[in-house]
């Protein structure tokens, strides 16, 4: 196996536990072999050395929410161009949501399994995924992008990424199969309306509480996958809580009886936070943004914060999610320093964005933290994101990025040394 021996940094292993200064971890191939500020070694081993040159060291960052196959531009552009074309543009998503340090996603829709498995391949640079292949969505609901005018912007289905309109117990039914069927490991569904859909509103209620559970129950039963629901108005958010949904998506009016019930039920919360500020900030840069989505961000911008905000301190469990796709691969990481707008601490924002995140996507034995026995997911970044959280939105200043110990990016000193000693 190869070797690579990360020093000289200080390490915030994902856990919320305190920073280890001087910190080393030793990579075996894929997995971190040793963790901490003194540790044995193999004798006579020949190792790649990263000096982290007084950085820091963390795991790599998990985004529960994004649309990888997607980014908002003009509809009138979009419609023009080559269906064949969005794979091509994807794989510079994927690099820029690498070279931000984001080494994990879970996709919430449009992204079809031949995207994952060319990363899983080597075929192109990813993040490792969950993908969700097409949200289920009622009828005239968020989703559903038929205009008034007759024409239809809702993204075109085909074998690999099946239609997810669907209305009534036995279609959702049916929908879930074709999507598992698809190759889904995640099924999502939208439960309320939305910002973006042009024909509701975030508070409209999509499905009944009966088709949410059967979805669930589909999901499960079938092969144990979990269901994440875009919920954004209390009602929709409630139904989808009681039907045994794993995560809520934006919850932008959470009421407390909301809240109460993700904490009996230990639902994760996904705000979201950047995505209706990226529609506003995209309404003063140009004309793309359609003029619905606009006014809805502006109504429900500082309602989400709120809502986020109560949910985080009645404890309930949130895990970092952007909705990147509304808004510039790559930009994940501005997420962090919204959630610390509305009361999180540094720490807690990052732990939302590497153990919680695992834990949310059921990958926590092998993703979130830096510890013996985990995949070699990590980052290194020049400045101390406890004391300036906000710095890891540069992506410059993310100067390392491996994933499954492979080096993905990296800006820093690298050498082979030969260690004929048993500590370090």
């Amino acid at each position: 196996m190869s070797y690579k021996l990360i020093k000289n940094g200080t390490l915030l292993d994902g856990t919320g536990a305190e920073p280890i200064p001087d910190a080393v971890v030793l990579i075996n191939g894929t997995k971190i072999e040793a963790v901490g500020s003194d540790i044995h070694l193999p004798e006579d081993i020949e190792v790649e050395v990263i000096d982290a040159d007084q950085g820091y060291i963390l795991p790599g960052l998990i985004d529960t929410h994004v649309h990888m196959v997607m980014e908002l531009k003009d509809i009138g552009e979009s419609l023009n161009e080559p269906f064949t074309l969005k794979f091509y543009q994807a794989i510079h998503y994927m690099k820029r949501t690498l070279d931000a340090g984001v080494t994990t996603i879970r996709d919430a829709g449009f992204t079809d399994v031949g995207v994952k498995t060319a990363v899983e391949q080597g075929l192109v640079a990813g993040p490792r995924m969950q993908v969700s292949i097409n949200p289920l969505t009622i009828t005239g609901g968020h989703g559903d992008s038929w205009r008034h005018s007759g024409i239809d912007a809702t993204p075109k289905s085909y074998p690999g990424l099946p239609s997810g309109i669907c209305d009534g117990p036995e279609q959702v039914r049916k929908k879930v199969r074709e999507m598992l069927r698809a190759g889904a490991d995640v099924i999502k569904v939208h439960a309320t309306g939305g910002v973006m859909s042009p024909t509701d509103h975030p508070e409209f209620t999509q499905f009944s509480e009966e088709e949410l559970a059967i979805i669930v129950q589909e999901a499960t039963y079938r092969k144990g996958v979990k269901v994440m629901a875009h919920a954004q108005g209390a009602e929709g958010i409630k139904n989808a809580v009681k039907a045994g949904i794993h995560s809520i998506e934006h919850g932008i009016f959470l009421d407390d009886e909301a809240i109460e019930l993700m904490l009996e039920n230990g639902t994760y919360l996904v705000p979201t936070l950047l995505a209706p500020v990226s529609v506003l900030e995209a309404s003063e840069q140009n004309d793309d943004m359609p003029d619905f989505a606009v006014q809805k961000a502006k109504e429900v911008i500082d309602i989400h914060k709120e809502s986020i905000a109560k949910a985080y301190q009645a404890g309930v469990k949130i895990a970092m999610g952007t909705d990147a796709g509304v808004m510039a691969h790559g930009t994940n990481l501005r997420e962090l320093g919204l959630m610390c707008d509305i009361g999180m601490t540094p720490m807690e924002a990052i732990t939302a964005s590497t153990k919680v995140a695992a834990e949310c996507m059921g990958w926590d034995d092998k993703l979130g933290t830096i510890e013996t026995g985990k995949l070699a997911d990590l980052i290194i970044t020049k400045h101390n994101p406890l004391e300036d959280i906000r710095s890891l939105e540069d992506p410059d200043a993310i100067v390392t990025v491996m994933k499954d110990g492979v080096i993905e990016k990296n800006l820093l000193s690298v050498g082979t040394e030969s260690l004929t000693y048993s500590s370090l």
